[in-house]
């Protein structure tokens, strides 16, 4: 059984984007694979941020997974700063990590261009994605094409630790891609994602998903009801793809191309899908906010598992790189 590690920042409640893209394949491979999936707070803070939504943001995040599929008897489901030793395996990492390599992430060079001062965490953090999925030696990283350098990145890191501090230690992780490698917001401009305010929640509420639907963009073709359309261009039909049935799918693009529907007949269609498709989901995510606790025993047992995976690799960490162990100058009672 292959050993899967994958993480999703805590951006609050999961929306169709998080979904289509990683979640949905998670709660695939919890069936046939060893998974370790986390809630990764410490990248959250690489980027601007409130520290009084971070908390609320972290515990959305777990009922939206949750909700979604995430079984904590299949898999191991936990917060990333309950497990200390990801930030200390970081460390260690970047060690071996080259400087030029880091300065070269699209990622980084991206979000750089953003900001006058540029953190030191923003270009580091490839070298804790590399920690967290080192960690528990996984196989498998799940990942979208925008994620696939950083996965190379990690490969590197590997591969010059294992040569300076024992050969083979770490598996190299392999990529493992998702049916939706990335799903385009309702702009129909950019990946859907909360900050540009182009998303569809999974647990947002019927009308909601149809208000948010309406103004979505399609094919710029279609100005007028008559004018026929490309499919092909547009986005809502994309998202007919996940959501409706074949024959939906089919009647969906004749009635474009031949301009037998107009946009928003088409919209109303896929909002009534998006809509049955998750309530499920709400009724589930309902429940779990009745009783918070349930929650938070999840992911303690969660972050107990993951650390007594962390902490063995850390102990071997240690001394293979020569650190004098703690336990040799531990005060005698």
């Amino acid at each position: 059984m292959a050993r899967v590690f994958s993480g999703i920042q805590p951006s609050g409640e999961l929306h169709i984007g998080n979904y289509l893209g990683a979640v949905r394949n998670w709660v695939a491979l919890q069936e046939r694979h060893e998974c370790f999936f986390s809630i990764v707070d410490y990248h959250a803070i690489t980027q601007s941020y409130e520290p009084a939504q971070l908390e609320a943001q972290t515990f959305d995040m777990a009922v939206g997974l949750l909700a979604a599929g995430i079984d904590p008897e299949r898999c191991v489901l936990f917060v990333q700063s309950h497990v200390p030793e990801h930030t200390e395996l970081a460390w260690v990492l970047t060690t071996v990590t080259p400087l030029g390599e880091l300065e070269r992430m699209t990622q980084f060079k991206d979000k750089s261009q953003l900001q006058e001062s540029v953190p030191a965490g923003l270009l580091n953090y490839p070298v804790l994605q590399a920690a967290d999925i080192l960690l528990y030696k996984a196989d498998l990283v799940p990942v979208g094409q925008d994620q696939e350098q950083h996965l190379e990145l990690v490969r590197e890191i590997v591969r010059k630790w294992n040569r300076r501090f024992g050969a083979g230690f770490f598996p190299e992780p392999q990529v493992h891609h998702t049916e939706a490698k990335r799903i385009v917001g309702l702009d129909g401009q950019a990946k859907m994602s909360k900050s540009l305010n182009n998303t569809i929640g999974i647990l947002d509420d019927p009308e909601r998903i149809w208000q948010l639907l309406r103004p979505a963009m399609t094919d710029p073709a279609r100005v007028r009801r008559i004018d026929p359309g490309d499919p092909a261009k547009c986005n809502v039909f994309s998202l007919h793809q996940y959501f409706s049935p074949a024959d939906t799918v089919d009647h969906v693009a004749d009635s474009c191309r031949g301009a037998k529907w107009g946009c928003l007949d088409c919209k109303r269609v896929l909002a009534d899908n998006i809509i049955a498709a998750f309530v499920p989901m709400r009724e589930r995510a309902a429940e779990l906010r009745a009783h918070p606790e349930r929650v938070h025993e999840i992911l303690r047992s969660g972050a107990e598992r993951a650390r007594a995976v962390a902490a063995e690799t850390m102990a071997a960490v240690r001394a293979a790189m020569g650190l004098l162990p703690a336990e040799k100058v531990a005060l005698r009672r």
